[in-house]
């Protein structure tokens, strides 16, 4: 018998039905610590009062128009974000993967109305950026390019945080554009190093390229800074960002300044929803929170004490967590093992994470998260950690 959910998911047992804070509940009472955030997008944990209250009372007044009309909470949203970044002008999306495909289309127009409309977009190996067509084709992963025939051939791909193979490829000519995400997120939490980003910097503007960054999962406050970019000292040209922008209501913007933005004109792109008043008022809420600068420090104090305590649980469980990596809450633990098998066990004993590449979990609480969420939630790695069969940790 057919599935009536189309069986694309590998689903767990865990079936919440309420939230609150950093806990999820189901229908029986059965609660969680959730430090995955629905794979980094719930940064105000589940129920804030303020972006609940925000929805709630937009809800009641207009939720959607379309853009045939003008929407004030674009303007005002769009005028914070821009003040925020370097950015000059913002394409507000649904997802993430929606935010690249702006991005990529910006960089795109931009290259063909400079007269190389046949330029490629360079990108680096482990790449994640969605799961549209263009987006596919824009990473070298076999496991969400395989059966998709023959993808778009705009893309040359070379190995991440390698910047003699980026300049190579961009001497080898025919490059218009640069696309990186500053963390890879799926491939295992792998931070770039400062001297790639800034020598990406310093390729795009000796070459007349695009830079754009993917901070679908690293922006919002998700690495201590509003976005990840901030740390290195090197701004893009176009950025996509998503996940956390909307707090869990589907949201995302392309940022881009206004010398990468200007190719794109009217009849260029567009979306039905992208922009709704309701998703604007989401927006706004989040930055209401996330953008004061004692709630960034917050974040980074925080993840400060997280990361400690994952690196001395290392010590406690030898031979199983290698390594811990990544920047603010945005974390990984390279294992010993099967990182999806773990994360299940670590399910059963009342703790959600994500699994992602080269075997790492993904640890990804909300940014609310206090001293006694991260002692609860070491507790609970712990409790896994010690349980987890041997066999599976040396597999």
């Amino acid at each position: 018998m057919t599935p009536v959910l189309m069986p694309v998911y590998g689903r767990s047992e865990v079936a919440p039905v309420r939230g609150e804070g950093p806990h999820l509940f189901d229908a029986d009472g059965r609660r969680w610590l959730d430090f995955a955030s629905g794979i980094a997008v719930n940064a105000l944990g589940h129920s804030h009062p303020h972006l609940v209250g925000a929805i709630q009372r937009q809800a009641a007044l207009l939720m959607h128009t379309s853009n045939l009309y003008t929407l004030p909470g674009q303007q005002r949203l769009a005028e914070r974000l821009t003040a925020l970044t370097f950015a000059d002008t913002v394409f507000f999306t649904n997802s993430g993967a929606e935010a690249l495909e702006a991005t990529l289309k910006t960089c795109l127009r931009w290259l063909d109305a400079d007269g190389r409309s046949e330029a490629k977009v360079l990108t680096f190996s482990g790449a994640f950026h969605g799961r549209t067509l263009a987006t596919i084709s824009a990473t070298d992963q076999p496991k969400v390019r395989n059966g998709f025939g023959t993808v778009l051939e705009r893309f040359v791909t070379v190995p991440f945080d390698d910047l003699a193979a980026a300049e190579a490829a961009v001497n080898a000519g025919n490059i218009g554009a640069i696309l990186v995400e500053p963390i890879q997120g799926e491939s295992g939490i792998r931070p770039t190093s400062p001297a790639f980003l800034q020598g990406l910097r310093r390729l795009a503007d000796d070459h007349n390229l695009l830079l754009a960054f993917d901070e679908v999962q690293s922006g919002i406050g998700r690495t201590g800074t509003l976005f990840a970019y901030e740390q290195y000292g090197v701004a893009p040209d176009v950025m996509a960002v998503g996940k956390g922008v909307g707090g869990g209501f589907p949201l995302g913007a392309c940022l881009a300044t206004a010398n990468a933005a200007s190719g794109m004109t009217a009849g260029m792109h567009g979306s039905t929803y992208g922009g709704n008043p309701l998703a604007m008022a989401a927006g706004e809420a989040v930055l209401d929170v996330v953008a004061e600068p004692a709630f960034l420090a917050q974040v980074r104090e925080t993840s400060a004490i997280l990361r400690g305590r994952l690196e001395t649980l290392a010590t406690e469980v030898p031979g199983l967590f290698l390594e811990v990596r990544g920047l603010g809450l945005m974390l990984g633990v390279k294992l010993n093992g099967d990182s999806r098998a773990f994360v299940a066990h670590a399910r059963t004993y009342g703790l959600l994470t994500a699994a992602a590449g080269d075997n790492v979990v993904r640890i990804l609480p909300p940014l609310i998260i206090e001293p006694q969420h991260i002692e609860e939630a070491i507790a609970k790695l712990g409790e896994a950690a010690r349980t987890f069969p041997r066999a599976q940790a040396a597999a």
